[in-house]
């Protein structure tokens, strides 16, 4: 194995190892309206907790969840913690999808090519 494909091959890795969390933690239906309440801007946990049909301790154990995947932050505001989307931990992922998008059409073009060819 070349050198290159080698330094290909454990960039590929990390990337995977990277984006795993990531993905895992968007892969939940409270977490994605988590994520979409704090695209507006930060909130405090009673604030996330208004309307909820979950429990105050819930949306925290969802946010540690977030926090680990670094798609949200926390700030201390007085007595309170205030959350804010990640928003270049979001893009990064939506460049991870892009990504593997193109090796997907790279790859279908060749067989295709093979195929026809």
């Amino acid at each position: 194995m070349s050198v290159a494909r080698t330094k290909r091959g454990q960039l590929a890795t990390a990337g995977l190892r990277d984006a795993a969390p990531l993905f895992a933690a968007l892969g939940d239906r409270t977490r994605l309206r988590l994520l979409a309440r704090l695209a507006r801007g930060p909130h405090s946990i009673t604030r996330l907790s208004e309307r909820a049909d979950i429990s105050r301790q819930a949306i925290t154990k969802h946010l540690a969840v977030l926090m680990r995947a670094g798609l949200v932050r926390d700030t201390r505001l007085g007595r309170e913690r205030h959350f804010e989307l990640e928003r270049a931990r979001l893009d990064a992922a939506r460049a991870y999808v892009e990504r593997i998008g193109r090796q997907w059409d790279g790859a279908l073009a060749r067989l295709k090519a093979h195929v026809e060819g």
